[in-house]
């Protein structure tokens, strides 16, 4: 064990970037359920009330590359510190709003920092944790959290807005960071990564309105359908931006996102298995909301409630296996069963029919059993790989490119099989005379999910090719024979 990973300092590390974590994860969900409540205080109307979830997807999204950059330069724990600071404010001045522009503009403020604060957190994690059984008990944790985020979002939604105010789900973020911030004066400093040329403006530019671009669409894509001319114009332009983005990248001395980062075989295999997790763990997220409350006829906070199961048993699963089997086994022994488990908790709820008994234990604990089990697994060993060795600004730029790939699997995700659903829905009450709206919808929902773990075995092939390398991977103490091949810079 290092020197450095002996210090105790260490796990303020961990425990300000876990509370900074879930911070990012929550805000994703907690609005949500506060948002009928703030649309009848600050008289939105139905077309703009997206933007208060929107505006936040598309401002995290479109700029983690640029939060990946300027973390490096500025140094990791001082940018952390800054994108807390940053959110803390924004999130008071959401909580403050007198307005839908004051809160979709506090939204989207939040968004801005915690696309420094994602990379940023990330970053600290893998240069404070070096040695592989710490660095397991620390990603395992790290992701813990991020998988519990989205499920305590909503439970945490549903208790504020019933209880006390749909302003204490942004203000409720305020005690979180100031924690975190102080936790993060224990964190050891860093240098800030030498920069030899100037900021990447036109990747800059290009990569913030590309993603935000896509973004935008999957989100448009869900009220609009596919096929909507807004829909495709957004999806083409996205596409072109992207790729003028790629060109740009392979010209310029200092490009904001070195390409030698995604074509690496272990870590391509990583952002692709977390990218297609989100797409249908998101989808998934959303059929459990819309079946339990419109079906089982539970309230939000029942809702929310029933998805601790899947938060606990990701728990488990990051922690207790994951994190104990960091460094002892091969990333492709998790991250492939992690995919297999999560698929097998889909496959159960596709055979749900509007007349299944005793739903709750049957179907609904075992399937979040594993959709969490497997969750667990995937995120710790994917998040080390996604960063293994990375020097310099390539930690940065490594750190936002795989949260950036969660952000498009989420939105991409809960665009699509929330079209899947409601189209097999409307194909089945149309083909089925008589059909209760129950029944249709439960078709659709199972219908997604087919999808869903269609998309989950399709992940688990394609990290099998890529991941399945013998004899040694990131997070292993290579051999002699094999150290200076490990080192050595990635192509």
């Amino acid at each position: 064990m290092s020197a450095e990973d002996n210090k105790p300092t260490r796990w303020w590390t961990l425990l300000a970037v876990s509370a900074a974590q879930l911070l990012v994860v929550l805000d994703g969900t907690i609005v949500n359920i506060a948002l009928p409540s703030a649309q009848s205080a600050l008289g939105m109307s139905d077309a703009s009330r997206q933007w208060a979830i929107t505006a936040y997807a598309l401002a995290f999204g479109g700029l983690l590359l640029i939060g990946g950059r300027v973390s490096g330069a500025l140094g990791h724990r001082r940018a952390f510190v800054v994108g807390l600071a940053g959110f803390a404010a924004a999130s008071a001045l959401g909580g403050a709003a007198a307005n839908p522009e004051t809160l979709f503009g506090a939204r989207a403020l939040q968004g801005v920092f915690a696309a420094l604060l994602a990379p940023a957190g990330l970053s600290l994690l893998t240069l404070t944790f070096t040695e592989p059984r710490a660095r397991g008990r620390a990603f395992g944790v790290f992701a813990a959290v991020g998988a519990a985020g989205s499920a305590v979002g909503l439970v945490a939604g549903g208790l504020l807005t019933e209880y006390a105010s749909w302003r204490w789900c942004l203000y409720v973020n305020v005690p979180v960071a100031l924690l975190a911030v102080l936790g993060a004066t224990f964190v050891p400093r860093d240098r800030p990564a030498h920069a030899s040329g100037a900021l990447d403006v036109p990747g800059a530019l290009l990569s913030a309105s590309g993603f935000a671009a896509v973004v935008y669409a999957f989100n448009e894509a869900e009220p609009r359908g596919w096929d909507s001319p807004r829909v495709l114009a957004l999806l083409a332009t996205g596409a072109v931006l992207l790729a003028a983005f790629v060109a740009v990248e392979l010209r310029t001395p200092q490009p904001l996102l070195p390409l030698r980062i995604l074509v690496h075989r272990a870590r391509a295999g990583a952002f692709l298995a977390i990218t297609l997790l989100f797409v249908a763990m998101f989808g998934f997220y959303l059929f459990m909301s819309y079946y339990t409350q419109s079906a089982l006829g539970y309230s939000p906070v029942e809702a929310g409630l029933t998805l601790i199961v899947n938060a606990l048993a990701a728990l488990v699963g990051a922690t207790f296996i994951a994190g104990k089997l960091h460094g002892r086994v091969a990333p492709v022994a998790l991250v492939v069963p992690g995919l297999l488990a999560a698929a097998a908790g889909m496959l159960i709820l596709t055979r749900l029919t509007p007349d299944s008994g005793n739903v709750f234990w049957l179907y609904l604990v075992p399937s979040l059993t594993l959709t969490g089990l497997g969750l667990g697994c995937v995120l710790p060993p994917t998040a080390s790989l996604a960063t293994a060795g990375m020097r310099g600004h390539d930690i940065g730029a490594a750190s936002a490119a795989y949260n950036a790939s969660q952000q498009l699997g989420a939105a991409l995700g809960t665009a699509l099989l929330n079209t899947v659903a409601s189209s097999a829905a409307a194909t089945y009450a149309a083909s089925h005379t008589g059909a209760t709206p129950a029944a249709a919808s439960v078709h659709g929902y199972t219908s997604a999910l087919v999808v869903g773990f269609a998309i989950l075995l399709a992940a688990a092939c394609l990290a099998w090719a890529l991941l399945a390398v013998r004899g040694r991977w990131p997070g292993r103490e290579p051999s002699t024979s094999e150290h200076s091949e490990e080192t050595a810079p990635l192509p």
